[in-house]
């Protein structure tokens, strides 16, 4: 759905994993081959490949391979899952977007908070065209992408847009022990999400409250506030 929704506003060209890759951060393939297919049939309007890596290199792969310049925008998603507070850290979907970022390139994540494989993704229809045609008409402050991630409700329940930071949560996490018929034991890693934060501009507070949380991410990890009292210590 993404794809037609960028296709109403220009050029699309799609470069996408050629399997799931949940989880897999800003991960970079470097000790392994990879593979671009070219996936689209002649007479296509939308060129599309297919590539083994991850979406970081998906994005490599658009930018130094195929379009062989930047793109006015770039789009990743729309994810099955949200990736809205400490998710973020882990998504491949909005590491894409990152990359792009850091290329230059004006970048939107895009997830919806329902993991059903088939989930229905058209209420988000109406919300990604604006977003990204505000995006294209304002453009986006350096180093700073869009995080968006869209409640799982019917268009007519969604309330509108909030502008949101990341809620402070984490993953209480636990190893799920079996062993395998030969004997070897493995395991599942498994959780629950713990939202610790009551704030009322957090994107948890707003897809719980049926609203499309957008919040900006920056690439520089650079923690600012702590180079003062960094530079009291003695060295």
């Amino acid at each position: 759905m993404l794809i037609a929704c960028m296709a109403a506003i220009g050029d699309v060209v799609v470069v996408a994993p050629d399997k799931p890759q949940s989880a897999t951060g800003h991960a970079i393939t470097i000790n392994n081959t990879l593979y671009l297919n070219h996936i689209s049939k002649e007479g296509d309007a939308i060129p599309e490949y297919s590539c083994s890596g991850t979406p970081v290199d998906c994005v490599k792969f658009a930018v130094n391979e195929i379009l062989h310049r930047k793109p006015d925008l770039c789009v990743s998603g729309i994810n099955h899952g949200s990736n809205s507070s400490i998710n973020v850290i882990y998504s491949g979907t909005l590491s894409a977007a990152v990359e792009a970022g850091i290329e230059g390139i004006p970048a939107i994540g895009f997830s919806l908070r329902d993991y059903d494989w088939n989930a229905d993704f058209s209420p988000t229809r109406s919300f990604v065209d604006t977003i990204a045609r505000n995006v294209l008409e304002n453009g986006l402050p350096p180093g700073v992408i869009l995080n968006v991630n869209f409640p799982k409700l019917p268009e007519s329940a969604i309330k509108g847009i909030r502008i949101c930071r990341q809620a402070k949560a984490f993953w209480q996490e636990k190893f799920d022990k079996r062993t395998s018929p030969m004997g070897r034991d493995y395991y599942w890693l498994t959780g629950e999400f713990i939202n610790l934060d009551k704030g009322e501009d957090t994107d948890e507070w707003a897809l719980d409250n049926g609203y499309v949380s957008i919040v900006p991410v920056q690439f520089d990890l650079t923690a600012h506030h702590a180079i003062q009292e960094l530079n009291t210590w003695k060295f």
